[in-house]
């Protein structure tokens, strides 16, 4: 089958079906960097203690959300950023200043998201429970 015709088949798709084979898709994706990619899995085990601990400890219901968020959008941006990482190394694998370039960014947007986990995670708890590092 030729490339179009796949696609084709695929975007045809309309209704409950599409809603399922793209649940089918999510799930493919997050298994496929699950299994493939370590950083994915050392923040999903960082991530499982963290939302653990936000039930565990005291923090009230906005605190709560705003800790969750900032985990699962650590996620979220590793994804991203495997997804470009495969984008670019499908397309060569050849040093470029383009690819790097890009695959850069997707480690920037990273750490971005992790500064980010860290500091309202630390804000949460000196606010809730007065500890003071400095």
């Amino acid at each position: 089958m030729s490339d179009e015709r796949y696609a084709a088949k695929l975007k045809g798709k309309k209704g409950i079906r599409r809603i399922i084979n793209a649940a089918g898709y999510s799930k493919n994706g997050l298994c496929s960097a699950y299994r493939h990619e370590s950083a994915f899995r050392q923040l999903v085990w960082l991530n499982g203690v963290l939302v653990v601990l936000v039930f565990v400890l005291d923090f009230g219901p906005a605190t709560r959300m705003i800790l969750m968020f900032a985990s699962f959008l650590s996620l979220i941006v590793e994804l991203f950023n495997t997804a470009i990482e495969a984008a670019v190394d499908h397309t060569s694998t050849s040093e470029h200043e383009l690819a790097k370039r890009a695959k850069d960014a997707g480690s920037a947007a990273q750490a971005v998201a992790l500064v980010l986990l860290a500091l309202l995670w630390f804000m949460a708890l000196w606010r809730e429970y007065g500890l003071n590092l400095f």
